[in-house]
Protein backbone atom coordinates (compact mmCIF):
# COMPACT_ATOMS: atom_id res chain seq x y z
CA UNK A 1 0.00 0.00 0.00
CA UNK A 2 1.39 3.57 -0.70
CA UNK A 3 0.56 6.59 1.05
CA UNK A 4 1.12 9.10 -2.17
CA UNK A 5 -1.92 10.69 -2.70
CA UNK A 6 -4.31 10.33 -5.75
CA UNK A 7 -6.34 13.49 -7.11
CA UNK A 8 -8.94 12.94 -9.80
CA UNK A 9 -11.05 15.64 -11.50
CA UNK A 10 -12.87 16.64 -14.23
CA UNK A 11 -14.66 19.96 -16.57
CA UNK A 12 -17.80 21.00 -15.66
CA UNK A 13 -19.41 19.01 -18.53
CA UNK A 14 -17.23 16.02 -17.97
CA UNK A 15 -16.07 15.77 -21.37
CA UNK A 16 -12.26 15.92 -19.53
CA UNK A 17 -10.94 14.07 -16.84
CA UNK A 18 -7.71 13.67 -14.82
CA UNK A 19 -5.37 11.70 -12.49
CA UNK A 20 -2.59 13.38 -10.02
CA UNK A 21 -0.12 11.11 -7.89
CA UNK A 22 2.05 12.97 -6.18
CA UNK A 23 2.30 15.06 -2.63
CA UNK A 24 1.11 18.93 -3.45
CA UNK A 25 4.85 20.92 -3.90
CA UNK A 26 2.18 24.00 -2.66
CA UNK A 27 -1.35 24.59 -1.59
CA UNK A 28 -1.89 28.87 -2.10
CA UNK A 29 -4.73 31.09 -3.49
CA UNK A 30 -3.27 33.76 -6.10
CA UNK A 31 -4.81 36.95 -6.69
CA UNK A 32 -3.11 37.98 -9.57
CA UNK A 33 -5.23 39.89 -12.36
CA UNK A 34 -4.74 36.88 -15.08
CA UNK A 35 -6.59 34.55 -11.82
CA UNK A 36 -9.27 37.00 -11.74
CA UNK A 37 -10.08 36.82 -15.38
CA UNK A 38 -9.74 32.83 -15.35
CA UNK A 39 -11.69 32.09 -12.16
CA UNK A 40 -14.47 35.30 -12.63
CA UNK A 41 -13.44 37.79 -10.41
CA UNK A 42 -12.32 36.13 -7.05
CA UNK A 43 -8.61 34.80 -6.38
CA UNK A 44 -7.37 30.92 -7.75
CA UNK A 45 -7.26 28.42 -5.43
CA UNK A 46 -4.78 25.57 -6.75
CA UNK A 47 -1.69 22.71 -5.99
CA UNK A 48 1.55 22.42 -7.63
CA UNK A 49 1.95 18.82 -8.05
CA UNK A 50 4.77 16.89 -10.03
CA UNK A 51 3.97 16.54 -13.48
CA UNK A 52 5.49 13.00 -13.75
CA UNK A 53 2.72 11.89 -12.22
CA UNK A 54 -0.64 13.62 -14.19
CA UNK A 55 -2.35 12.49 -16.69
CA UNK A 56 -5.33 12.84 -18.81
CA UNK A 57 -7.69 9.94 -18.33
CA UNK A 58 -10.56 11.15 -20.62
CA UNK A 59 -10.79 13.57 -23.64
CA UNK A 60 -7.93 16.01 -24.93
CA UNK A 61 -8.22 19.11 -23.29
CA UNK A 62 -7.48 22.53 -25.20
CA UNK A 63 -4.12 24.70 -25.18
CA UNK A 64 -3.77 28.47 -24.19
CA UNK A 65 -0.20 30.36 -24.00
CA UNK A 66 0.00 34.14 -24.23
CA UNK A 67 2.46 35.06 -27.26
CA UNK A 68 3.44 38.29 -26.27
CA UNK A 69 5.29 36.61 -22.96
CA UNK A 70 8.65 35.08 -23.24
CA UNK A 71 8.20 32.16 -20.90
CA UNK A 72 4.38 31.69 -20.92
CA UNK A 73 2.77 28.98 -18.97
CA UNK A 74 0.26 26.83 -20.90
CA UNK A 75 -3.21 26.62 -19.79
CA UNK A 76 -5.61 23.61 -20.11
CA UNK A 77 -8.85 23.93 -20.31
CA UNK A 78 -12.22 22.19 -22.07
CA UNK A 79 -12.88 23.42 -25.47
CA UNK A 80 -16.82 22.33 -24.92
CA UNK A 81 -17.67 23.71 -21.59
CA UNK A 82 -14.85 26.04 -21.36
CA UNK A 83 -13.24 25.00 -17.56
CA UNK A 84 -9.80 26.25 -17.04
CA UNK A 85 -8.51 22.79 -15.55
CA UNK A 86 -4.57 23.06 -15.24
CA UNK A 87 -1.75 25.33 -16.00
CA UNK A 88 1.09 23.84 -17.03
CA UNK A 89 4.39 25.85 -16.06
CA UNK A 90 7.70 26.41 -18.41
CA UNK A 91 9.94 24.23 -16.51
CA UNK A 92 7.81 21.02 -17.42
CA UNK A 93 8.17 19.40 -13.78
CA UNK A 94 5.24 21.27 -12.27
CA UNK A 95 1.48 20.83 -13.23
CA UNK A 96 -0.80 23.75 -11.66
CA UNK A 97 -4.15 22.00 -10.55
CA UNK A 98 -7.24 23.94 -9.75
CA UNK A 99 -8.85 23.26 -7.00
CA UNK A 100 -12.53 24.01 -8.43
CA UNK A 101 -12.25 20.76 -10.80
CA UNK A 102 -11.44 18.47 -8.30
CA UNK A 103 -13.67 15.51 -7.63
CA UNK A 104 -13.08 15.84 -3.84
CA UNK A 105 -12.23 19.61 -3.24
CA UNK A 106 -12.22 19.45 0.15
CA UNK A 107 -9.42 17.12 0.50
CA UNK A 108 -7.18 20.55 -0.40
CA UNK A 109 -7.76 21.35 2.98
CA UNK A 110 -7.09 25.10 2.19
CA UNK A 111 -4.28 27.60 0.73
CA UNK A 112 -1.03 27.83 2.65
CA UNK A 113 0.02 31.07 1.38
CA UNK A 114 -1.84 34.09 -0.96
CA UNK A 115 -0.16 34.98 -3.64
CA UNK A 116 0.13 38.12 -6.02
CA UNK A 117 -2.29 40.31 -3.50
CA UNK A 118 -0.87 43.06 -4.44
CA UNK A 119 -3.53 43.02 -7.54
CA UNK A 120 -6.32 41.70 -5.01
CA UNK A 121 -9.01 43.04 -4.73
CA UNK A 122 -11.04 44.60 -2.09
CA UNK A 123 -13.50 41.95 -1.34
CA UNK A 124 -11.22 39.41 -1.73
CA UNK A 125 -10.77 37.36 1.92
CA UNK A 126 -7.76 35.88 3.03
CA UNK A 127 -7.65 33.23 6.05
CA UNK A 128 -6.16 35.08 8.96
CA UNK A 129 -2.45 33.55 9.74
CA UNK A 130 -2.08 32.94 6.37
CA UNK A 131 1.39 34.27 4.97
CA UNK A 132 0.75 36.38 2.12
CA UNK A 133 3.05 37.97 -0.65
CA UNK A 134 2.46 41.13 -3.23
CA UNK A 135 4.24 38.89 -5.52
CA UNK A 136 5.80 35.20 -5.28
CA UNK A 137 7.68 34.16 -1.98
Amino acid sequence: MTDTPTFTGRCYCGAVHYAATGAPMLKAQCHCRECQYISGGGPNYFMILPVEGFVWTKGTPATFARSDLDTPVSRRFCSTCGTHLTTELPDGMRVVVKVGTLDEPDRFGGPKIAIYTEDSQPYHLIAEGIPTFERLP
